[in-house]
C-alpha cells in the first residue's frame, strides 16, 4: 500500500508553487511552479497529474493574510480557489494554512543561497509552498503530541 502524501500551494497571482512531502510526512521538497496565466483551469489539469502520479490526502493551501490578521483581497480569490479544490477533489481533504511572511522567508532562503535573481521568480513560490507545508506538518507533529 502506498503511503498518503500532503500536497502543498502556495497560490499566487501569476505563478502557482507547489510541494509535497516524502511517503512519510517528514520532510517536504518542491516539485513546481506553475505559470497561472490568468486560469485556474491550468493548475486544475496540473494537479490532475500531480493527483495521478502520487497518492494525496491532503491539499494544504497558503492563505495570504494580511499583517494583523485581517483577510486580504488575495486571501478572498484564495478562497475561490479553495473552493474549487474542494468541489472537483472532495475525496481529498483541504486546509488553508496561514503563509503570512513565507515569501519573505523565502527571498531570504534564495539570498543566503545566492541565487541569480532571473532564476528567483521562478522558484520563490516553490520555496513557499514548502514552508507552508513544514507550517503544516509542524502543526500535526504538535497536535498529535499535545
Amino acid at each position: 500500500m502506498k503511503n498518503k502524501r500532503i500536497l502543498g500551494i502556495d497560490y499566487g497571482d501569476a505563478r502557482v508553487g507547489i510541494a509535497i512531502t516524502d511517503p512519510l510526512n517528514i520532510t517536504v521538497q518542491g516539485l513546481e511552479t506553475i505559470e497561472r496565466k490568468n486560469s485556474d483551469k491550468i493548475i486544475l489539469r496540473k494537479l490532475d497529474e500531480i493527483l495521478e502520479k502520487y497518492d494525496i490526502e491532503t491539499i494544504v493551501v497558503g492563505m495570504p493574510l494580511n499583517m494583523n490578521g485581517t483577510v486580504s483581497e488575495r486571501a478572498e480569490i484564495t478562497k475561490k480557489f479553495i473552493h474549487k479544490l474542494k468541489c472537483k477533489y472532495n475525496n481529498i481533504k483541504i486546509e488553508n494554512m496561514d503563509e503570512r511572511l513565507t515569501t519573505v522567508e523565502a527571498h531570504k532562503t534564495m539570498n543566503l543561497l545566492e541565487i541569480n535573481k532571473n532564476k528567483k521568480k521562478n522558484i520563490v513560490d516553490t520555496i513557499s509552498a514548502e514552508y507552508i507545508l513544514e507550517a503544516y506538518i509542524n502543526k500535526l507533529k504538535n497536535a498529535s503530541e499535545n
